[in-house]
């Protein structure tokens, strides 16, 4: 082994065991973060809207004004609050949401846009700031101190369908980084088991087998990539084979790591827990209601009945993504047609099944995208990219949902009350999940940052009497 360098060695590993991924994805994706979340499996779910929505057509909008468009808007169960006329689903859960109609960024750029809002940090080169769904999987308290906690293998951040994740783990680095689910529906690549091993309990044997020749492999290619620390090791006296043992553990620190996200991909394909991506349990009527099956079915209907199956499950942060939303030209036919339908089914559909569940009180949800978009009707019957005020939707945990906080002119075109920023969106939703915003993470150089930006601030209307929670 000692002229085989590493690529070629986990090339030919990863073939022996035959579960590997294109590009050693599994590899990259695949975390030890698994063995943290929040107390009573507290987590949050991201519906990221890529491409930029325009949420004056969704959540604010401007009827009989120059800027109002086309649609018309219709009553939800919140008094007083309106929206599209192409969201009846979601407003029939809107007593369960709050619409912030002020948001106000700084990033019209659709590639710092994402990172701003997935990380509530302005984009710095010089700092890879970590997301929202890596700061749940690190913030989270041991899976063990659950009661009933049962040992799992899922990941603790999964996003679905792509999409924008910022910087995934940023400086926290690859244990925090995302596991990506592409198909929605179908157990995902990078679990699944290769036909060829069987089903059942002649799969389970076949692949620990698969397994226990993996670790022999990489304990062959360690030690003959240091047969100086290995050699004479009978022979040595006690203190130099102490010192050979300290180096050697040195360089199996990259190997050890390695090791540990094959053992845990390898215990989630042999286990049950890889059944939670496969969706033909769920009843034809579920299906319907999210449009993941029958007339108009798509991956964003499935991607939420996966979201919710996954928080049931113990994951901490889900992010599903439906694109599309980069509206220059046509954009009222396109929110008609291909956008609002089935972002309304899904979302009413999910909100509905947490609250029912009783699983909305432990998950706070967020839908939001890069930015907003012009208030002004472009000549190609668009909107282009708008940051100075747009809308984002919060609900579940603590927050108080049924209103409508903040406002924007009555053209849209600036925030005319209670202007919030992205910081505050992030302390709202971590103080809905009984997570003091004020926590910190350290990079790799020990620099703290707050994990709901520089200075966010609870929004205190979002919160029962106007209190925000301790």
């Amino acid at each position: 082994m000692s002229g085989m360098n590493r690529r070629h060695f986990l090339k030919h590993v990863a073939a022996a065991s035959a579960l590997a991924l294109p590009g050693m994805e599994f590899v990259r994706t695949i975390q030890a973060n698994a063995q943290t979340l929040r107390r009573n499996n507290k987590s949050v779910i991201v519906l990221w809207m890529q491409g930029g929505p325009a949420t004056i057509d969704i959540w604010d909008l401007k009827p009989g004004r120059p800027t109002g468009g086309e649609f018309t808007e219709i009553q939800t169960a919140a008094q007083g609050v309106r929206i599209s006329q192409h969201m009846p689903k979601v407003a029939e859960q809107m007593r369960n949401f709050a619409i912030i109609r002020s948001l106000s960024t700084s990033e019209g750029d659709h590639n710092r846009g994402t990172q701003l809002m997935h990380t509530s940090y302005t984009p710095n080169p010089a700092i890879a700031f970590p997301t929202i769904g890596s700061i749940m999987a690190k913030v989270g308290t041991d899976r063990e101190q659950v009661p009933n906690y049962t040992p799992v293998s899922l990941p603790a951040y999964i996003t679905i369908g792509g999409g924008g994740m910022g910087n995934g783990g940023g400086f926290l680095g690859m244990n925090y980084a995302p596991f990506g689910v592409q198909n929605p529906g179908t157990p995902p690549e990078n679990i699944r088991a290769p036909q060829s091993l069987g089903t059942g309990t002649d799969l389970e044997d076949r692949v620990r087998r698969r397994q226990r020749l993996f670790y022999e492999l990489e304990d062959q290619f360690m030690y003959g990539r240091v047969p100086h620390l290995s050699a004479g090791m009978a022979y040595t006296s006690k203190s130099e084979r102490d010192a050979k043992l300290a180096e050697r553990a040195k360089f199996a620190d990259a190997s050890k790591a390695h090791r540990d996200v094959y053992y845990k991909g390898f215990s989630l394909v042999a286990s049950k827990e890889g059944q939670v991506f496969d969706l033909k349990s769920e009843k034809p009527k579920t299906m319907e209601d999210y449009g993941a099956a029958g007339m108009g079915a798509n991956n964003f209907g499935r991607s939420a009945v996966l979201a919710r199956r996954l928080i049931e499950s113990g994951v901490s942060a889900v992010e599903l993504s439906l694109g599309g939303w980069d509206t220059h030209n046509a954009t009222f036919n396109a929110h008609s047609t291909r956008l609002q339908p089935p972002l309304d089914k899904a979302m009413g559909s999910l909100v509905k099944d947490l609250v029912e569940r009783g699983m909305w009180q432990n998950t706070v949800l967020v839908w939001m995208g890069e930015f907003g978009r012009t208030p002004r009707i472009n000549a190609n019957n668009g909107r282009d990219h708008w940051s100075r005020c747009w809308s984002v939707v919060v609900g579940g945990g603590a927050i108080r949902g049924g209103q409508a906080y903040g406002a924007t002119d009555a053209d849209g075109m600036d925030v005319a009350r209670n202007r919030a920023n992205i910081g505050d969106v992030f302390a709202t939703i971590y103080r809905g999940l009984g997570i003091d915003p004020d926590n910190q993470v350290r990079d790799a150089i020990g620099r703290p940052f707050r994990i709901a930006g520089m200075n966010g601030r609870p929004i205190a209307d979002l919160f029962a009497g106007n209190a925000v929670p301790a």
